[in-house]
């Protein structure tokens, strides 16, 4: 219904312009757009919303040393030339609409990246769809994101395929029978996170023994962990951003609890490693990047990103990185720089062969790509196998 009422409202949109231009007499044509005939160079300017500042600035950095790596290697070929425009949300959903709204209203932006939360894309997503501007998530897993609207894409991979991967490989080597769920209620990705993780531990017959809960910013677990504890789980499933995970498990490493972790894709994140140190080992979570994966192509970004930012690309930089050079395909195909071409060009795209393996997009907008299982161990992601 969503998608009938959004096509029928542009035809209208178009309708009334039309009788407003034959009314008005004026045969002049008025347009920002940068228009190219195929064959020739297609231009565009792409709005980026990141979360460059605040607590978790970190998935910005990483989502922008990935895009500006894309756009320096995409201008160098020739076929596109993309100019980004950055803008920052620390984190907020009201940040990130407002600066949502002033990229939308340059005409001359043809599509979005970002922003990085799933809570800031419950808002952007809408006002992106309404504007008919496509808009891509690198970073936003949580549930029901691509079904916002036809204009609505993502290339980051969801929980619903991450979760349950992890937790199936996770509870598989372990024998696992009884877990424990711990996660930030006050977030609609760690709370999205959390009905997927409730959901995969019921399908694979787990005994929940509690759930627990915390908020954004919190620095004492020692309750939950204690009452964790004295329950004695297999599994610890948590759905957290990294701030909090990393935290936690330290707490849950000093108060003796040994047993594995198993996370989302908030969870995955060398920060983790950083914050927790030792106690970080037993993470177990789904991704569609290893930096360490012997592909050719995955080691040249790693080698590039490397010399050009003096550390290894996370997932949050290897999506945004194939989400650059996604557009720059579609933008390519529909030979203009257009909303309403790259929007159907995008959802054309499949078995597009990025550094995180084949992608394509599903009806939705979603994700298609099969997920890897890794684990941190002796201080680094490995493969858990």
């Amino acid at each position: 219904m969503k998608r009938y009422l959004n096509k029928g409202f542009l035809l209208i949109a178009v309708l009334l312009l039309l009788a407003l231009t034959a009314c008005s007499g004026n045969s002049s044509e008025k347009t920002s757009k940068t228009n190219s005939a195929k064959g020739d160079t297609v231009s565009a300017k792409l709005g980026v919303i990141s979360y460059i500042t605040g607590p978790g600035a970190a998935y910005g950095e990483a989502i922008t040393n990935g895009l500006k790596l894309a756009q320096k290697e995409i201008n160098a070929k020739g076929d596109v030339k993309i100019d980004l425009v950055i803008e920052d949300s620390a984190g907020k959903q009201e940040q990130a609409l407002s600066a949502a709204q002033k990229v939308m209203s340059d005409d001359d932006i043809v599509g979005l990246i970002g922003p990085t939360l799933s809570t800031e894309m419950n808002v952007v997503g809408p006002e992106a769809d309404m504007n008919g501007i496509p808009i891509m998530g690198t970073s936003t897993t949580a549930e029901g994101i691509p079904q916002i609207g036809d204009y609505v894409f993502r290339n980051s991979l969801p929980e619903a395929l991450a979760i349950p991967a992890a937790l199936k490989k996770a509870v598989d080597k372990n024998g696992a029978k009884k877990v424990a769920i711990l996660y930030g209620n006050d977030d609609v990705f760690t709370k999205s996170g959390f009905d997927t993780m409730k959901k995969a531990a019921e399908d694979l017959g787990l005994d929940i023994l509690t759930i627990e809960t915390f908020q954004k910013g919190q620095s004492d677990y020692n309750a939950q962990l204690t009452k964790i504890k004295g329950l004695k789980p297999d599994l610890i499933l948590c759905s957290a951003l990294y701030n909090e995970g990393a935290v936690i498990m330290d707490q849950a490493r000093k108060a003796g609890l040994d047993v594995p972790f198993v996370g989302g894709n908030g969870f995955n994140s060398p920060q983790v490693i950083d914050i927790a140190g030792q106690a970080a080992d037993g993470l177990i979570v789904a991704t569609p990047w290893f930096a360490d994966k012997p592909d050719q192509k995955v080691q040249d970004f790693v080698k590039k990103f490397d010399a050009e930012y003096g550390k290894k690309p996370d997932q949050f930089a290897a999506q945004a990185y194939d989400a650059l050079y996604i557009y720059a395909e579609a933008l390519k195909n529909a030979g203009e720089a257009d909303r309403d071409a790259l929007r159907d060009a995008l959802a054309e795209i499949k078995d597009f062969p990025g550094i995180l393996g084949n992608f394509s997009f599903d009806k939705d907008g979603d994700v298609v790509m099969e997920p890897t299982v890794l684990m941190i161990k002796d201080g680094k992601f490995q493969l858990f196998e």
